[in-house]
């Protein structure tokens, strides 16, 4: 009786050496071939899975989503209040000493590739919708009394914040250690306290 493939295993076995090739080697380095090599398989199993690199960059870009998706709804639902709400969603959101700096590199991986291509660029803007979306809910929830186009400013600049220092620390970390981090964050929330 021939073997039964674990589809989901390989599935999982890919996206691991995906995540991997990315983070270390960004975007130029991911290829099928390099996937394969970390994966300890064919080629050919790759494409079975990911036929292109745009595909295996998808892929990346959601396994990105849902995993800060789980930490970001965690963070919130632990919370007592919507400005420790905010403080958590946004602390762990920064590439602070979580251990979450391979999720930078893939996140600025993914946001270059994603300047030349309308899909990718795509899936990047409703991913930044959505957290937009929760940031936005915290902070009006933190001041109901401020107009819309002011929450809409704070929440984009808060936003524009934790990603920046994403890019930068991802490039840099010596020059945006987490304590920089942790002090950029606060000083930005201290008016919605």
């Amino acid at each position: 009786m021939p073997k039964q493939r674990d589809v989901r295993a390989q599935r999982d076995l890919l996206s691991n050496a995906t995540w991997q090739v990315l983070a270390e080697h960004g975007l130029p380095g991911l290829t099928l071939r390099a996937v394969a090599e970390r994966a300890g398989c064919t080629t050919g199993l790759v494409m079975h899975a990911f036929p292109t690199k745009k595909a295996l960059l998808l892929h990346a870009r959601d396994l990105l989503y849902d995993r800060t998706a789980v930490r970001a709804d965690a963070a919130e639902a632990a919370s007592a209040d919507a400005f420790g709400a905010l403080q958590a969603v946004l602390g762990q959101a920064v590439d602070l000493p979580h251990g979450h700096h391979d999720e930078s590199r893939v996140w600025v991986g993914f946001l270059a590739a994603a300047l030349a291509d309308d899909d990718l660029a795509e899936r990047h803007r409703a991913a930044n919708r959505s957290f937009l979306a929760r940031v936005g809910r915290l902070v009006a929830a933190c001041r109901p009394e401020w107009t819309d186009e002011r929450l809409e400013l704070t929440t984009k600049s808060l936003v524009a914040l934790v990603e920046g220092l994403n890019v930068l620390a991802a490039a840099d970390p010596r020059g945006y250690p987490a304590r920089l981090q942790q002090n950029a964050l606060a000083a930005a929330l201290a008016p919605l306290r």
